[in-house]
């Protein structure tokens, strides 16, 4: 087994970069990033344009996910959902339509220009199931065996202590819950100078 890698960055640096990036993703949609956003990241990584033809337009604008956690197995009426990562909150929003009045999602994220974001686009939608709480992917700030569903999309790619973060994703997560990530997976060592690049980390 490999060992993990150490990075040359501290954490409050990444912290802050990751979240000027997607402030500014919240802020800016149509300007352009080295990832993905919007329709046209929906459209690469091949959402049904049926899971989310109600989610208001600010919010599909404003999305930055690596792929598609819905693919990966059901979330039933009544599932108590968590988002972590929320950003914009368009899976978060689609979550709670599939939860329907006696479901509940929470979606959390750090940064506040998305999380605004987001409770906007609950609001537009009426959808009363669902909050939106600052917090951090490896410190959730929720009690243990809270959720049915833990999702994630390209969240976990962000985080320097991976083993940390999944560690309290298992702790949220009920027993027998389940865990739908979609992210970016490198199968081979990445170069050490790559790990300290600061801009191959904020996407």
């Amino acid at each position: 087994m490999a060992t993990p890698q150490s990075i040359n960055i501290s954490v409050e640096e990444l912290l802050d970069a990751i979240k000027r990036e997607y402030s500014n993703v919240a802020i800016h949609p149509e300007k352009e990033y080295h990832f993905h956003t919007g329709r046209a990241a929906l459209d690469r990584i091949e959402y049904d344009q049926v899971l989310y033809a109600f989610v208001p337009e600010e919010n599909i604008t404003s999305f930055a996910g690596t792929g598609n956690p819905f693919s990966l197995g059901p979330i039933n009426d009544g599932d108590v959902v968590v988002d972590v990562g929320s950003g914009s909150g368009f899976d978060a929003l689609i979550a709670s339509q599939m939860v329907g009045p006696e479901g509940r999602v929470v979606g959390i994220d750090m940064t506040h220009e998305m999380l605004s974001k987001a409770r906007s686009g609950a609001k537009n939608m009426g959808a009363n199931n669902i909050e939106f709480r600052e917090g951090y992917a490896d410190q959730l700030p929720l009690p243990a065996n809270f959720a049915d569903v833990l999702i994630s999309n390209g969240v976990l790619n962000l985080s320097p202590d991976k083993e940390k973060t999944l560690r309290d994703w298992a702790r949220v997560l009920k027993p027998g819950g389940r865990l739908y990530i979609g992210d970016i997976l490198v199968s081979e060592r990445i170069p050490q100078e790559a790990l300290d690049d600061i801009s191959l980390w904020t996407g």
